[in-house]
């Protein structure tokens, strides 16, 4: 029973890191067409309005949930809580904070309130990135991963992913 809680586990984390991708693009895209003159801005923003809530709340939603359901039932399938498991979900507790911050913009961009900048939504976006990172190395390499070199490798990728963010801007403005 436990692989097949597992895999139900995996296959929610999977549709819930797709939504929490996808939403921030759309959420990106809708700040954009918010920049056009009409009648183009409200063709877009309405097309973007129906695709984000349909992703919100049809695939992320229920994905976020599922994983929360299917996640403890597999620790207390497991039968123990070791240091590694510790860690991975206060990133797990992490990740659902920004899920919640996602769901904050949703609302204010279905209000026709735009706070941020396509800009900051890209860097935003990228949160998630690093979130999958470290849940996964947490869940793959365990009690073998030395926390130092975790934690310097965690650093240098997001340094490497900002750089790489900054480089685009350049490229994408010329």
């Amino acid at each position: 029973m436990y692989n097949y809680i597992k895999a139900l586990h995996i296959i929610f984390i999977v549709t819930w890191f797709s939504g929490m991708f996808y939403i921030v693009r759309l959420f990106v895209y809708n700040a954009e067409a918010n920049e056009k003159q009409e009648p183009e801005k409200t063709i877009l923003r309405n097309q973007y309005s129906i695709m984000i809530k349909r992703l919100w709340f049809g695939i992320t939603w229920p994905s976020a949930i599922l994983t929360l359901i299917f996640g403890p039932w597999m620790w207390y399938l497991f039968g123990s809580l070791p240091l590694w498991l510790m860690v991975k979900i206060s990133f797990v507790l992490g990740l659902y904070i920004y899920h919640f911050t996602l769901h904050a913009i949703y609302k204010q961009q279905s209000k026709g309130i735009f706070k941020y900048t396509s800009r900051q939504l890209r860097i935003w976006n990228e949160v998630a990135t690093i979130f999958l990172i470290a849940i996964v190395m947490l869940a793959v390499v365990k009690d073998s991963m030395s926390w130092l070199w975790g934690i310097i490798g965690l650093v240098l990728f997001v340094i490497l992913l900002m750089s790489a963010i900054k480089v685009y801007k350049l490229i994408r403005d010329k």
